[in-house]
Formats: structure tokens, C-alpha cells, sequence
């Protein structure tokens, strides 16, 4: 984001289930608070269910865009989405 929220947040963190499409989204301040919001991720959400359900857990290597085409195209709907509230509500797309 070029301009923090309200909250001071400037990042935002998207998990997808590649099966599901199911989206979680996480908006941190810094950085350097991602490997804390993904271990806390998963170790309230995931691990449980992945081991009652045999589910292996894969993730993809960063900077590498092309390798991760589902979480690209979920960022571009978060996106135009978001554009499209400002539009509707007569804002300007960008401050």
C-alpha cells in the first residue's frame, strides 16, 4: 500500500488455499512482523486440521511470482476491489 491506513498498517499479508480459494487476509505495520503473523497463522489455524485431515502443507519460494499464480490473481481481485469501493464512493483511486 503507498499509504498506511487508519490503523498505521502499510502491508498486507494474502494466504490462499489452493483448493478452495479460500483467502485470508492480514494487514501488518511492518515487514518484519510477517513471520510472526505466519507462525500464529499457522499454528491456531492449520496444523490441527492438516493432520486430522492427512493434508500436506507446500509453500512456494519467494519473489518468484510465476510460481505462485493463484495468490497473484487474488491480489489483483483484492485490488480492483478495492478500487472499485473508492469509485463508487466518489474518492480518488490514489492519495
Amino acid at each position: 500500500m503507498r499509504v498506511a491506513s487508519i490503523n498505521g498498517k502499510r502491508y498486507v499479508l494474502v494466504i490462499v488455499d489452493d483448493y478452495s480459494r479460500y483467502t485470508w487476509t492480514h494487514f501488518m505495520r511492518s515487514k518484519d512482523e510477517s513471520p510472526k503473523v505466519l507462525i500464529d497463522f499457522l499454528r491456531l489455524t492449520l496444523h490441527a486440521y492438516f493432520a486430522a485431515e492427512g493434508i500436506q502443507h507446500q509453500t512456494s519460494v519467494a519473489r518468484t511470482p510465476e510460481q505462485n499464480g493463484v495468490v497473484e490473481r487474488r491480489n489483483r481481485t483484492l485490488v480492483e476491489a478495492a478500487r472499485t469501493m473508492l469509485s463508487a464512493a466518489k474518492l480518488p483511486l490514489f492519495f
